[in-house]
């Protein structure tokens, strides 16, 4: 409003004088050149101190951000290098990891079939040999019950001869207990 007040009082002063050229007409507006230079020399001080303490302290750290994007470029290009070189020793190790893996297979599989084998072997020695020692048993056995028979056989002999003393036999009996007593002593021996 203020502004407005004096822009109209100029106007008045400025019909009232006669006007006299470039610098009147500046008058009228209400630009007095010493505070023109004064307001160039504010602007020169202020366009100093802002280009020395923000905007050089800004373009530094553009220079700087910059310089670290350019070496961070650098340095990609190189790791991108060393992991295509890695890429490579990887794979090459891992083909180096396949074939000694499937050689220790392959000889797992080996000593697996050669164990597998030894085992069956020594399974079927222990089988022979426990049949042997089982017939060997069986064979003992066998006479052992045949002992045992022959015993009882006598025994059943004498008994019965006994018997026989004790009474008196026709020769029909005496034939037919000698008959049974070696037919029993011959399915007893078979």
């Amino acid at each position: 409003m203020y502004a407005l007040v004096l822009a109209a009082a100029s106007a008045a002063e400025a019909t009232a004088a006669p006007s006299g050229g470039p610098t009147d007409l500046l008058l009228q507006f209400g630009v007095e050149w010493k505070y023109v230079i004064w307001q160039f020399i504010s602007f020169a001080v202020l366009a100093g101190v802002f280009y020395q303490f923000a905007i050089k302290p800004i373009l530094s750290t553009l220079d700087d951000r910059n310089a670290r994007i350019t070496q961070g470029l650098k340095n990609a290009e190189a790791t991108a290098a060393e992991l295509e070189k890695a890429k490579r020793d990887s794979a090459v190790l891992i083909k180096q990891a396949q074939a000694e893996g499937a050689r220790f297979i392959d000889e797992a599989r080996q000593t697996a079939k050669e164990l597998a084998d030894r085992q069956q072997k020594e399974a079927a020695a222990r089988a022979a040999d426990l049949l042997v020692k089982a017939q060997q048993v069986i064979e003992l056995e066998h006479k052992r019950m045949l002992a045992e028979a022959r015993t009882e056989v006598a025994r059943l002999v004498v008994a019965t001869t006994q018997r026989v003393l004790a009474q008196e036999l026709s020769e029909g009996d005496r034939a037919r207990y000698t008959t049974a007593a070696a037919r029993e002593l011959t399915e007893i021996k078979t």
